[in-house]
């Protein structure tokens, strides 16, 4: 069937790539991954025309996952229009990285360890879009947090690698731990795991309330903030973010996959599939909208001054999830889906466009240390124009569309939160697309900074990832004119009936298109604004930026430093942490557990072993003395006993 097959067939690869790949060698693997990711990709984008566009529901149940007592839960498969948009995306975007990774990768020696990771990673957030309940959707949660440490680390032989793998697990447990909170509360308020139930009855129970550490809160304000906090993590959203730059430790195309099709998109997928919950928590609400927002223009002031050309991409992605939590705070659900699915085009693009620099740059990131090599590298070159566009939201490309509605939504909503974030919004704009032509620039023009040697062998990547890349870009053209009136233009009720729930009172998507004229320009002005100043201060003037980090070094180093987030946790956790831990092991475990228990028998039994070895002399006279005192032991306790 076209619904099971989407979901499994990235899993069937990953078991043949996985469990065979003695006998099928590197070729083998690549061709099971890729050939079963693209077969995905047909059945996901035909389950989006049947169920998507034809209006249809449907729901598989495989099999009984958990029958314990009364609670008995089915391991099934829904789709709806939501699970639909985001299989097709999944699909597309992952075939087409793992197409991508067959160049990419050509010369690893874990080819089909790394190719069978990605299929497990795309397999878990398939797993997690179609869930019905929300312990199928904990476990896809939990599967993709799994398969990010796995890739993340892919390359253990580095220590900064292995330090960024378990950096990302630590944070998203942080999370998970709020999510997991958030999922008990659910089943404890509502009796039930299964999405179907818990929305039908969510309006009885939207006065309830719940005590919590000692004190009564409103029952689904406290659940959504809890679940939210989930989303806060594993979509790195302030202060949970600090797991996703280091991220870029991974292979390129890990970075393409967890920033564009999986992980960081699961927080947003999850917050808009239980708007239901949402609607009836307009505080936890406001602080969606808040926290997206700030992460927002947090994200793209760090950008402005990274060198690392992954890590720019990278705080972009970050700055752009902030976008789609702040539209789904404000109520426009449908906007920020319809951001993700742009999102996830032209932030492939960038990724693995950046890849092809790397590779044609014999795998040098710093961007100080390239320029001067957009003839050597023209479908590069060209697909990074294209996705930077789309990034910036310059008309018509797809962020054009997803992000203008976003900050057109944020404004129609009327409130204190709405008009923060419209502004916010307005502001990364400016600088989103100020750092995606600093990076434009100082990758590919000016006079070239790099060494000879790599500079005689700067040359355009294989066919295997240019055609990735160029239908990546079409995507990253279309992708928003194609979607628009479908996810948010007038026809957004009907096709979004029976997966986003809104209130009566939410209206934001129809008042959007009532807005004033001056609220749809300025974004578009703010990125014109953007990449003029950066044209100034990297082309015009290459060194009016030194000048003004030099004038301004304090500001300069905060932004650096991405405004002391690791350092402070440093000092608040980090350090803390290892003064107890070593306190404990020194003091507890060392001094007391093992210094009175193992450690101290065996020392007391090696020093009367000791002093025992020690009348073993091997002079007859001492031998004899030892008898005599025997002797004289023996008559005395004799005697004593005579006289009692």
């Amino acid at each position: 069937m076209v619904y099971a097959a989407a979901v499994f067939l990235p899993f069937l690869g990953f078991l043949i790539a996985g469990g065979l790949m003695r006998f099928i060698g590197d070729r083998g693997a690549q061709l099971v991954t890729c050939g079963g990711l693209v077969l995905a990709a047909v059945a996901g984008v035909t389950a989006f025309v049947e169920v998507g566009l034809g209006g249809q529901r449907v729901t598989i149940e495989l099999f009984t996952w958990i029958d314990s007592g009364s609670f008995e839960l089915s391991w099934a498969l829904r789709y709806d229009a939501l699970s639909a948009v985001m299989v097709a995306t999944v699909t597309v975007i992952s075939a087409l990285i793992h197409i991508y990774s067959v160049g990419y990768m050509a010369h690893d020696p874990s080819i089909p360890r790394f190719m069978s990771y990605l299929s497990l990673f795309t397999f878990f957030m398939l797993m997690l879009v179609t869930a019905d309940n929300l312990v199928q959707l904990y476990f896809g949660w939990e599967g993709v947090g799994l398969c990010s440490y796995l890739l993340i680390g892919f390359w253990y032989d580095r220590p900064s690698a292995n330090a960024a793998a378990i950096k990302a697990f630590i944070v998203n447990r942080i999370g998970d731990f709020g999510f997991a909170l958030g999922i008990f509360g659910v089943f404890l308020l509502f009796g039930t795991v299964e999405l179907d139930a818990i929305f039908s009855s969510v309006a009885d129970q939207k006065d309830a309330t719940i005590h919590f550490l000692g004190y009564e809160f409103h029952a689904l304000t406290l659940l959504c903030l809890l679940l939210f906090m989930g989303a806060m993590g594993k979509s790195a959203q302030v202060p949970l973010h600090t797991w996703l730059p280091d991220a870029m430790e991974g292979p390129t195309p890990v970075s393409a996959l967890i920033h564009a099709a999986t992980m960081v998109t699961a927080g947003v997928f999850m917050v808009v599939r239980l708007s239901p919950l949402f609607e009836y928590a307009p505080i936890a609400l406001a602080v969606v909208a808040v926290v997206g927002a700030s992460t927002a223009i947090f994200a793209a002031t760090v950008g402005c001054v990274q060198n690392d050309i992954k890590r720019v991409i990278a705080y972009s992605t970050c700055s752009q999830l902030g976008y789609m939590f702040f539209a789904a705070g404000v109520g426009a659900y449908a906007a920020a889906i319809f951001h993700l699915v742009t999102h996830a085009f032209f932030k492939a693009l960038l990724f693995l466009g950046s890849g092809s620099v790397i590779h044609a740059m014999s795998d040098e990131q710093d961007m100080r240390k390239m320029g001067g090599i957009w003839r050597m590298v023209p479908v590069t070159y060209a697909v990074m124009w294209v996705g930077s566009l789309a990034l910036a939201g310059v008309p018509f490309f797809a962020g054009y569309y997803s992000k203008d509605t976003i900050l057109e939504a944020a404004f129609a909503a009327g409130s204190g939160t709405g008009a923060f974030a419209f502004w916010i919004g307005a502001g990364a704009a400016l600088l989103t697309a100020f750092y995606s032509w600093r990076l434009l620039i100082m990758t590919f023009h000016g006079e070239p900074r790099a060494d000879e040697r790599v500079m005689a062998h700067v040359h355009e990547s294989p066919k295997v990832m240019t055609l990735p890349l160029i239908a990546l870009a079409a995507g990253a053209v279309f992708s928003g004119l194609l979607f628009y009136d479908l996810l948010v233009g007038e026809g957004w009720k009907e096709f979004w009936r029976e997966s986003i729930f809104t209130l009566p009172t939410t209206t934001v998507l129809e008042d959007l298109h009532h807005v004033p004229g001056w609220v749809k320009l300025l974004p578009v002005a703010m990125a014109a604004l953007g990449i003029a100043l950066a044209y100034l201060m990297y082309a015009l003037r290459p060194g009016l930026a030194g000048v003004l980090a030099g004038r301004f070094r304090a500001v300069y180093l905060f932004l650096l430093n991405k405004w002391y987030f690791d350092e402070l946790y440093d000092f608040l956790f980090v350090r803390p942490a290892h003064v107890i831990g070593r306190g404990l092991w020194k003091s507890g475990d060392g001094a007391l557990i093992d210094g009175v228990g193992p450690d101290g028998v065996a020392a007391a039994t090696i020093e009367l072993a000791r002093r025992a070895s020690r009348l073993q002399t091997g002079y007859l006279y001492h031998y004899a003395f030892a008898m005599l005192i025997g002797v004289v032991f023996l008559v005395s306790w004799y005697l004593f006993g005579l006289v009692r």
